[in-house]
């Protein structure tokens, strides 16, 4: 019973940072990353489909990403998605054939605004941790009410519950550190 508890609360913790670490990787640093254009949908026939469906995306240079349509009609509604999205300040050209973006160099203020945003995404990920810990600690409960687990063993579990949980969030502490950094090289 309890096997399967820890198993359950380390399964919504794992997702939590797996959930972390995608939405980090759309966070710009500087350098050219397939990643930072995951989040754009394009109208493709009334349905919004992710661009990397629709193009293929490479980085000929460090501060360069291109896109190459799959259908060429496609350039002018992706250059529209991609300008749409204000937080990613990209402006792409096209020559007909392929979209390029240009990579910008970031600004002290832009890398602390990014840095910003990466620790609220951190924040979110701690309370996905922290919910999961709580729902972890309800199971528990409700088996020791049921009279399924001793006070004991209801005991241990809230202790060994709590230090899956530090060890998430000392895991979070981390990544963030290292994408903060990642953001602020120069």
């Amino acid at each position: 019973m309890l096997e399967e508890i820890y198993a359950e609360v380390e399964a919504m913790m794992v997702k939590a940072l797996e959930a972390l670490s995608r939405n980090l990787s759309g966070i710009r640093t500087g350098r050219a990353s397939t990643s930072i254009l995951d989040g754009i949908r394009v109208d493709y026939y009334g349905t919004a489909t992710p661009l990397n469906q629709l193009a293929s995306i490479s980085t000929p240079e460090p501060r360069l990403l291109m896109i190459k349509p799959y259908e060429q009609p496609l350039i002018a509604d992706i250059e529209k998605a991609i300008l749409a999205d204000k937080s990613l300040g990209l402006n792409p050209s096209n020559d007909g054939q392929v979209i390029r973006l240009p990579i910008p160099e970031l600004t002290g203020e832009r890398r602390i605004e990014m840095t910003k945003i990466a620790r609220g995404r951190a924040e979110e990920a701690r309370v996905a941790v922290r919910h999961a810990r709580r729902d972890g600690l309800d199971l528990v409960d409700d088996a020791k009410k049921e009279g399924e687990v001793s006070e004991d063993d209801a005991r241990h579990c809230h202790d060994h519950v709590q230090e899956m949980t530090d060890k998430n969030t000392k895991r979070i502490d981390e990544i963030i550190k290292q994408k903060e950094a990642e953001i602020m090289e120069i």
